[in-house]
């Protein structure tokens, strides 16, 4: 693929992203902070999930299988 429609499509894709939430109107100086305050919290709604969402799944898979008929651990 040409580096140039990359380039271009990249280009593409941010300047949707500041349609779509309307950042494109703002200051630089406010348009910096809105990225600041959108990254910081994507990043914790990411490090989140990767941390409570394996444990979540697992107390219901344990719960699940107690329910249907699963052996316990003190069984096993």
């Amino acid at each position: 693929m040409d580096l140039k429609r990359v380039k271009d499509y990249i280009y593409w894709l941010y300047y949707q992203y500041l349609l779509i939430t309307c950042s494109y109107v703002l200051e630089p100086w406010e348009r910096s902070m809105f990225h600041t305050i959108t990254v910081t919290v994507l990043a914790m709604v990411v490090y989140t999930a990767y941390v409570f969402v394996p444990i979540h799944v697992r107390l219901a898979f344990e719960f699940f299988s107690q329910i249907f008929g699963g052996q316990t651990k003190s069984t096993v």
